[in-house]
């Protein structure tokens, strides 16, 4: 991820500036542990401010609303509840080249500011710091205690002290190549290296952009640059501190990133607002999917793999139970058979009564045969109580495998990030199995919480034109099959298999021809656990054979008066 440097942050603060300022506080919203979100209202507009201390992607730009969930976070509250109808009147750099910025809020522009919020945008140190007019912190997003940090504790109640300064020579327009040019090849080295090592205010990004820019290689020695690459790099060198000077800047997309220099632009911007709010949202999202994909696959991983023990158990214990009649046909031999016994036998053979075949019956030589026999019978009763005791426990066990199979189906097919909607789709997921109780509440409140399932299910059309919608998850399935669905609806869902709900939508009167009914038998089998298989039995029926058991967990739905067809998941085309 590409982290904030001082260029961006100077980028976006010149337009922050020059667009936001002065303007009236209205709100704050604290979006998750790392972000917040100051509604400002200017002559003109009204915008968020989000400002982030997340340790790979603290940045600050506008961005969009928050979401309506309720914000339950303490610092949000503290932070309104200090600068509520202030105005923001001040956004200054603490000093040059520095990453932090000094917001300040007065009563009115013009007037001296009551409070700073001192936004650190600095990597794994980053933080946001709230203090009085005198540098008193009176909160902070990150508290460090005097353990944790003798150098720069920050708590409640001290003076706000600035981080340390920098050590390395910055930047400046006045010097000249000559001596620019003999400060970086001082020691030879890669070219990308020895700047970053010669001066401070630089990042790696900024510099791969640069040389890329002046048709340098990264890890070009320092050696090996003739008079032209210095030249060339050294009119990027102004062009960046000119462009720092004149807050002139060019937003755009670069190949692996951004870029406000314009350098390696791959599609322009209009402004740095947008790119940033685009970007960090963006990275955010994906690094939270990869996390909360992994962390729900291992977590059904687990709980699987003690259920089907459970469940080996229980039908260990069901076959054993099998032999009941075995002891029952045993004993009844013996009793038919007194007159064999002798005392002290361990062993006795007796023709069966069907068969007429040798059975061998161990005994107990210190019993006679009809407490060997009686032994036996209670044996057989014993099995008997345990097939009745069990068979519903293993059913129990197996339930809960299909349900679970069928969430673990549809974390597969979440299985990459490409929109914040396959985030949604997960989160869901999560909220679903906090609710079943196979997931203690996390400590992050999560934005699908107190919502409705959301409706982006999976949309295709049919040869014919008619719409296809697929569940995504079982709360998404349950939405799909019980609320969405109209009575001239065809419900599809891959036979005996964990997979996705799916619906044709038919408007009265309308038919779907074979052709339209094979596509979505092709994109349920695609949609369900037995994707990579080249034929998958596929269910279709009407939308009133569909129903949910009382008591029945997410997703889960029984049918009746259903047709087959086969599907064919390697014909569909993802989208």
């Amino acid at each position: 991820m590409q982290p904030v440097d001082f260029t961006t942050l100077t980028a976006a603060c010149s337009e922050i500036r020059a667009n936001w300022l002065p303007s009236r506080l209205e709100q704050v919203y604290q979006r998750d542990r790392y972000t917040i979100a100051m509604a400002l209202r200017t002559l003109k507009q009204r915008d968020w401010l989000q400002i982030s201390w997340h340790p790979q992607a603290a940045h600050i730009c506008i961005g969009d609303p928050p979401p309506r969930s309720p914000d339950t976070f303490t610092f949000s509250q503290q932070l309104i509840h200090q600068l509520n109808g202030l105005a923001l009147v001040a956004i200054e750099a603490i000093a040059p080249w520095e990453r932090v910025i000094d917001l300040q809020f007065a009563r009115r522009p013009g007037e001296t500011a009551l409070n700073h919020v001192y936004a650190e945008i600095m990597g794994k140190y980053s933080n946001v710091i709230l203090t009085d007019a005198n540098n008193i912190i009176i909160t902070a997003a990150h508290q460090v205690s005097q353990q944790q940090s003798s150098v720069r504790p920050i708590q409640t109640g001290q003076p706000y002290e600035t981080p340390p300064k920098l050590t390395g020579t910055v930047p400046s327009l006045s010097e000249s190549q000559e001596r620019w040019q003999e400060r970086v090849s001082l020691v030879p080295g890669a070219i990308k290296r020895q700047l970053l090592k010669s001066y401070s205010g630089l990042s790696a990004a900024l510099l791969e952009l640069m040389l890329l820019e002046a048709n340098i290689a990264p890890e070009t020695s320092t050696d090996s640059l003739n008079p032209n690459d210095w030249r060339r790099l050294f009119e990027r060198w102004q062009e960046w501190l000119q462009a720092l000077d004149s807050s002139k800047f060019h937003p755009a997309w670069t190949k692996d990133g951004y870029t406000v220099m314009g350098w390696g632009a791959v599609e322009k911007v209009k402004d740095i607002q947008e790119l940033l709010y685009q970007y960090y949202s963006n990275q955010i999202d994906q690094q939270l999917f990869s996390q909360l994909r992994h962390q729900l696959s291992q977590k059904l991983h687990n709980i699987l793999a003690k259920l089907r023990n459970k469940a080996q158990t229980f039908k260990t214990r069901l076959q054993q139970s099998d032999q009941a009649d075995e002891y029952r046909q045993k004993a009844d031999l013996l009793m038919a058979h007194l007159q064999n016994w002798e005392p002290g036998i361990k062993e006795i053979i007796l023709a069966d009564f069907n068969t007429n075949l040798p059975v061998a019956i161990a005994l107990q030589p210190d019993k006679n045969a009809v407490q060997n026999a009686q032994s036996l019978y209670k044996q057989n009763q014993k099995l008997k109580r345990a097939r009745a005791a069990v068979e519903p426990l293993l059913l129990e066990v197996q339930t809960e495998i299909e349900y679970l199979e069928q969430v673990e189906a549809a974390i597969s097919q979440i299985d990459t990030y490409q929109t914040a909607e396959d985030l949604r789709a997960l989160e869901e997921i999560r909220e679903e199995l906090i609710g079943q109780k196979y997931l203690e509440d996390p400590e992050y409140r999560s934005r699908s919480a107190n919502e409705p399932p959301s409706t982006n299910f999976h949309r295709y059309l049919t040869p014919n034109g008619f719409e296809v919608l697929i569940g995504r998850n079982n709360r998404q399935n349950d939405q799909l099959t019980f609320r969405v669905a109209g009575d001239y609806d065809i419900w599809f869902h891959a036979q005996e298999i964990p997979g996705s709900h799916v619906l044709l939508r038919l408007e009265p009167g309308a038919v779907a021809e074979e052709a339209d009914l094979q596509f979505v038998a092709n994109l349920t089998a695609y949609y369900s656990r037995a994707r990579q298989s080249e034929q998958v039995p596929v269910v279709y029926t009407q939308l009133k054979h569909v129903y949910k058991p009382k008591g029945a967990k997410p997703g889960i739905a029984i049918y009746k008066q259903e047709s087959i067809l086969w599907g064919k998941p390697q014909l569909v085309i993802s989208h």
